[in-house]
C-alpha cells in the first residue's frame, strides 16, 4: 500500500494549479466581456445623441424654411450649408436645396434637407459616431 501513496504524492498540487489557471483564464474572459459591454453601451448612448442632434438640425432647417420661405443662412444659391455645435461634442451639418417647378400655373418649391451630426473622433476610430436624416418638404 505505501507503493499506491507514494505513486499518488502531489496530484493535489497539480489539480490545484489546473483549477487556479481556468479560474484566472475564466476571470480575464468576463473582464473583457465587461469592457466590451461597456463600451457597446456608451457607444449606443452616443448614437441615441448624435440621431437628437441631427434631428435638431433638421427642425432648423424646416422651421427656417416655414418662417422664410428660404434656406437657412443664405437665400441663394441652392444648396446651402449650416454648421453648428451642439453640447455633447457634436457638430451638425444642414444642407438645404431647393428646386422650383411650374404646375397649372402656380410656382411650387420643393426644398431638401440633409442633417449629419458627428461627434469629433477620427472617422474609422472605435468613438467614431455619426448619424445623417433627410427630409423633404413642399412650399
Amino acid at each position: 500500500m505505501s507503493r499506491i501513496q507514494q505513486a499518488q504524492r502531489g496530484f493535489a498540487a497539480i489539480a490545484a494549479i489546473f483549477l487556479v489557471v481556468i479560474l484566472a483564464a475564466l476571470g480575464g474572459f468576463m473582464l473583457t466581456f465587461s469592457n466590451t459591454q461597456q463600451l457597446t453601451s456608451a457607444q449606443d448612448i452616443q448614437g441615441s445623441r448624435a440621431y437628437w442632434a441631427a434631428r435638431a438640425g433638421l427642425e432648423f432647417g424646416i422651421g427656417t424654411v416655414v418662417a422664410t420661405s428660404a434656406c437657412p443662412i443664405l437665400p441663394t444659391p441652392s444648396p446651402t450649408t449650416l454648421s453648428t455645435t451642439f453640447d455633447g461634442g457634436f457638430s451638425v451639418t444642414v444642407t438645404c436645396s431647393r428646386a422650383d417647378y411650374t404646375e397649372a400655373s402656380a410656382t411650387r418649391s420643393i426644398y431638401q434637407f440633409t442633417s449629419v451630426a458627428s461627434n469629433g473622433a477620427a472617422v474609422g476610430s472605435i468613438g467614431y459616431i455619426e448619424r445623417s436624416l433627410s427630409a423633404s418638404m413642399e412650399r
